[in-house]
């Protein structure tokens, strides 16, 4: 091959001129492309740097909400707030994934039997998709205490996460969905030819096949779902957002709600980006962006 040469007697791969100019002209090309990459991307925010130091409210702005010393004393109630958002959304994604997968497979069953079941299943799903999360929200959070429903605590906490948990789950109740109906129907077939039942088949042959194609998607309502755990405040929940409110209520500075924005982007862009390398290196290709 003329990309390789045998050295010596014992035939030790070495690379031949060739290679080695190919690998250097990649080398410099690469070199060249970030060179470029960079020096694209420091023009850009300069200019947009320049544009918004230059505009005339921008002391007015910086003093407002890029305060330093405000952001210094807000920042240990905003993290504090940040905490019981990290723990309300570790919480809802255990629940989602129960209940929307459960969902998911009510809406595959097959038969005139379980027709009651796909139609409870459909109209969840088509009701929640179609209710706008805050509005769910506010539905439960006020509406839910109101019922003093025996043994269900009042608190707004519970029913912010209740909300959470129903509206995401008939998005990520598809996302299954989706994944198992991706399954060929010969992997179902294969599986009862040799004795497996429909509760087994579903079990060990269509549900891990699923499971790993639709994990890109998954990730990415993840991320959602951490940021969206903030809408919770509207119900005085002490959490980033409502913490970043109270710092804000003190002078009517708006730095803490940045340094809640700031908090919330450390926890979402390392998902989103490894959420686009998985995808990535499975192949799905269409599952998120390039840097």
């Amino acid at each position: 091959m003329p990309g390789r040469v045998a050295s010596g007697a014992t035939g030790d791969w070495a690379p031949s001129a060739v290679q080695r100019d190919r690998d250097e002209w990649r080398r410099r090309r690469t070199l060249r492309s970030a060179a470029i990459a960079a020096g694209s991307t420091l023009v850009l925010l300069g200019v947009i740097a320049a544009a918004v130091v230059s505009s005339p409210g921008w002391d007015r702005v910086r003093e407002t909400y890029f305060s330093w010393d405000k952001a210094v004393s807000s920042f240990p109630a905003v993290l504090d707030g940040l905490w019981l958002n990290i723990r309300v959304m570790a919480i809802c994604w255990v629940l989602i994934l129960v209940l929307s997968l459960t969902i998911a497979v009510v809406r595959t069953l097959r038969g005139p039997v379980a027709f009651p079941l796909r139609l409870l299943g459909t109209a969840y799903v088509d009701i929640f998709r179609g209710l706008p999360l805050l509005l769910v929200i506010f539905l439960l959070g006020f509406g839910g205490p109101a019922l003093r429903l025996q043994g269900l605590p009042t608190s707004p906490l519970f029913w912010g996460g209740t909300a959470l948990v129903l509206s995401y789950s008939a998005y990520v109740a598809e996302v299954f969905r989706s994944g198992i109906e991706s399954v060929h129907p010969s992997q179902r077939l294969a599986g009862r030819s040799l004795g497996l039942s429909y509760g087994q088949t579903l079990r060990h042959v269509v549900l891990p096949q699923a499971w790993r194609r639709v994990i890109p998607a998954l990730m990415n309502d993840l991320v959602s779902l951490q940021k969206d755990s903030g809408l919770i405040a509207v119900l005085g929940v002490y959490d980033a957002i409502r913490r970043a409110q109270i710092e804000t209520s003190l002078d009517f500075n708006y730095t803490p709600y940045v340094v809640a924005g700031a908090l919330f982007c450390c926890l979402t862009i390392p998902m989103a980006r490894l959420t686009d390398r998985y995808a990535r290196k499975k192949g799905y290709h269409g599952a998120g962006g390039h840097l």
